[in-house]
């Protein structure tokens, strides 16, 4: 109906344009017409008249003068006739005009004065006049004027018939457009769409799909969209079959995804072959101590996903030895075992100069692309020196891996985030018969601001190197092909989610990355209650509350850490009552601290949280705990056991892992997550609290929600997001992400 609406309104508004464009230009041309003949008409009078009026004026018979111009002045649209002498005074005029009037219109004013012809428009007497002079001679001599004024109100009046007519017009035909258009739309596409739509509402139900199918209309306009419905119909039949088998296997096996079941499963389907993961992050650093050496597992949703998959995998993982101590800690062969507690695979590491790192890593990866990525108005920064080590330290990481792949028959390689999108199309162009997947663990932006990079199409056609890329959601997939299709000649196929270019197919999935449910639902000994957990964190603080409050982030600007605290000072004063009483613990792990605006952000979130704390603190509580430091495993999920809520609130995120890793360790189905909306994790956990972290005073309600919640209400939204969690963990997205690695067909990208 809506439809409908809008074509009778463009139809009518079409119409009523072009009668008013006609209409203004008949009322001008008409105008025109009747102003040219008055003013012919006026003309030919006063020239008429001109011989009399002189000779009765030079003889000064004023009485026939009088008779002459009252008999003149009593013609149709003749308003009246005037005769000046030559010094404006009147000598003989028509009953009612007043000489005063008369002496004061511009016209006869200017015949006087300069004795020459003069004509125009005025109002007399509330009546648009026109008023035509002539100068009178005798002999060369002027000897007075001859004025005409002529009634031109009925032009108007003749102006606005044609309007009304014109209108009146409009409003028939538009009933009739009305209609017309009622009457064609009804029967030419309301009724087949109507049988269409009941026809598929059949097929969806699965009830006798060919029913409908002979009446559906033909020779119509809607016949091409019924051909292409009618396959689908059958496709779906075939896939509702196939889909109802196969549910019917899964009941008959396991359904949840853990270690053992993955490790079987991708041994099954790797058959023996090694996985080659490449990061710039390493799994473990080595830190050097005093005169020890420790070893640290760097913050970073990358590390917590796939460190249990290699676990399993028992692959090789490449990455750049970042550590202090890493050198002395690898064999010949820049390799060793980890973790060190339990080895389970290979940890080979890249070195890279300072000058490397510089402009690699801090220049065009975290400067650059990452900003970027993230929608959090901070400006990219690109410089030339940057780019050149970008790509000398992709090639870098190309020659190390093909080292390792040398013998390796069409091996299987992981590529993993921002920091290497020149790595596939570098492997591929070596070794055409390995499968090469890349893995993007930030968001993916839209073409217009993808194009603020100088090299863009260089990142793009070095990412469609691989044979598949994952990113978290359908978003991002979307953003990627779109932006594909702005600056690359390629083919894209949106049904199949593929990019073709040079006989090379390129496959976009999304593969949304979780924790290892099963470790983060281990229980810690040492703290094994909600009570304890949270008793052991406030003694560590020295501090006393009722209720806590945790954040794990890595100290970056796209973390929304600000407005977290901005709104835990705005909860405080919407709810005095919880002062003393509720304090958040924030775990911030600092990195990237070379760049300036990181440097500077923790300058800013240490001012603020200490502003927060003056305001509010007494001698044995604050509000905000900052702790800057690598935290631990065992310390983070100390905090995630012991806290009633737990605040997520990226300003952009591609997932988010810190949300689902509390979720998963609460055993006890108890604690609430505020959630950002504009993380992906927020795609899955619906239960959370989602709130804009821009919207401070919805922050700060979310919190006070969260710590007035009834046990019940904490207990039903936990229990389905651990359910998620529980069934979409790593292992599910390892599988699924190594499993159409595994299956790509090499020899159809040739």
């Amino acid at each position: 109906m809506k439809i409908t609406i809008r074509l009778i309104i463009s139809l009518v508004l079409m119409v009523a344009v072009v009668a008013v464009g006609f209409t203004f230009y008949q009322v001008n041309s008409e105008k025109k017409t009747l102003m040219s003949d008055i003013e012919r008409r006026s003309a030919v009078l006063a020239e008429s008249l001109h011989e009399t009026i002189t000779l009765l004026v030079t003889s000064n018979s004023n009485a026939k003068l009088a008779r002459l111009v009252k008999q003149f002045g009593n013609r149709e649209r003749l308003k009246g006739v005037a005769i000046l002498d030559v010094s404006g005074g009147v000598m003989a005029s028509t009953p009612g005009l007043e000489p005063a009037v008369l002496a004061n219109i511009p016209e006869i004013v200017k015949v006087v004065t300069e004795k020459s012809k003069a004509d125009g428009l005025t109002i007399l007497n509330d009546k648009e006049t026109y008023v035509y002079s002539i100068p009178l001679s005798s002999d060369d001599k002027a000897i007075g004027t001859l004025v005409l004024l002529q009634d031109v109100s009925f032009i108007n009046t003749r102006l606005k018939d044609i309007w009304r007519y014109n209108i009146l017009r409009v409003l028939i035909l538009s009933a009739f457009i009305t209609v017309i258009t009622l009457f064609v739309v009804r029967w030419s596409i309301e009724g087949p769409i109507a049988l269409l739509a009941e026809w598929i509402k059949e097929i969806r139900s699965d009830k006798g799909r060919n029913n409908l199918s002979e009446k559906l209309p033909k020779g119509t306009m809607l016949e091409p969209l019924i051909s292409e419905v009618t396959h689908m119909a059958n496709s779906l039949a075939l896939a509702r079959a196939r889909a109802e088998e196969e549910a019917s296997l899964r009941l008959k096996s396991e359904s949840l995804w853990t270690a053992s079941r993955l490790k079987e499963y991708i041994g099954r389907e790797l058959g023996g072959k090694k996985l080659f993961l490449i990061s710039n992050r390493e799994p473990y650093m080595d830190m050097k101590e005093g005169r020890s050496i420790k070893t640290i597992v760097p913050a970073g949703g990358l590390v917590t996903a796939l460190d249990p998959v290699m676990r399993i995998c028992d692959g090789l993982w490449l990455a750049h030895g970042s550590g202090d101590a890493d050198r002395e800690t690898v064999d010949n062969d820049d390799k060793l075992r980890v973790p060190p507690e339990e080895p389970a695979y290979t940890l080979k590491r890249v070195w890279l100069t300072k000058e490397d790192e510089d402009g690699y890593y801090y220049g065009f990866s975290n400067e650059g692309l990452w900003p970027l990525c993230h929608i959090t108005h901070t400006r990219p920064l690109f410089r030339l020196e940057d780019w050149i080590a970008y790509q000398r330290v992709n090639e870098k990481f190309a020659v190390t891996l093909l080292k390792e792949i040398e013998h390796e028959e069409a091996p299987l390689i992981l590529i993993q985030d921002y920091h290497l999108a020149l790595l596939p199309l570098l492997i591929k162009k070596r070794r055409p018969d390995a499968k090469v997947a890349i893995f993007w663990h930030i968001p993916w932006p839209n073409p217009e601001s993808y194009g603020i990079c100088p090299w863009r199409q260089e990142l793009l056609l070095g990412m469609l190197g691989a044979d598949l890329i994952g990113f978290h959601i359908q978003v991002h997939c979307n953003n990627f092909l779109d932006t594909v299709d702005s600056f690359l000649e390629s083919k894209s196929d949106w049904a199949q989610f593929k990019v073709v270019r040079g006989g090379h197919s390129t496959l976009v999935r999304p593969f949304p990355i979780s924790v290892a449910f099963d470790n983060a639902d281990k229980k810690i000994e040492f703290e094994p209650e909600k009570n304890s957990a949270m008793e052991s964190v406030l003694k560590d603080l020295g501090i006393h509350a009722e209720y806590l409050g945790v954040g794990v982030d890595r100290i970056d600007y796209t973390k929304g850490i600000a407005e977290r605290f901005m709104a835990i000072a705005r909860f405080f004063e919407k709810h005095p009552e919880f002062i003393g009483r509720f304090t958040f613990v924030e775990l911030g792990a600092p990195s990237r601290t070379h760049i300036k605006r990181y440097h500077d952000l923790i300058a800013e979130l240490d001012e603020l949280s200490d502003k927060i704390n003056w305001r509010y603190k007494t001698k044995t509580w604050k509000p905000i705990a900052f702790l800057k430091a690598h935290h631990g495993h065992k310390t983070i999920m100390n905090h995630y056991k012991g806290a009633d809520l737990c605040i997520v609130s990226s300003l952009h995120d591609g997932m988010n892992l810190v949300a689902k890793e509390f979720v998963a360790s609460r055993d006890d189905n108890d604690g609430v997550l505020i959630l950002s909306q504009f993380a992906g994790a927020a795609r899955e956990l619906s239960d959370a609290i989602i709130v804009n972290p821009y919207d401070i005073e919805v922050m700060a309600d979310a919190i006070y929600h969260a710590l007035t919640m009834s046990p019940e209400e904490r207990a039903t939204r936990m229990e389905k997001m651990r359910a998620i969690v529980r069934e979409n963990n790593i292992y599910r997205w390892a599988g699924n992400l190594i499993t159409d690695l595994a299956r790509l067909r090499i020899e159809d990208n040739g």
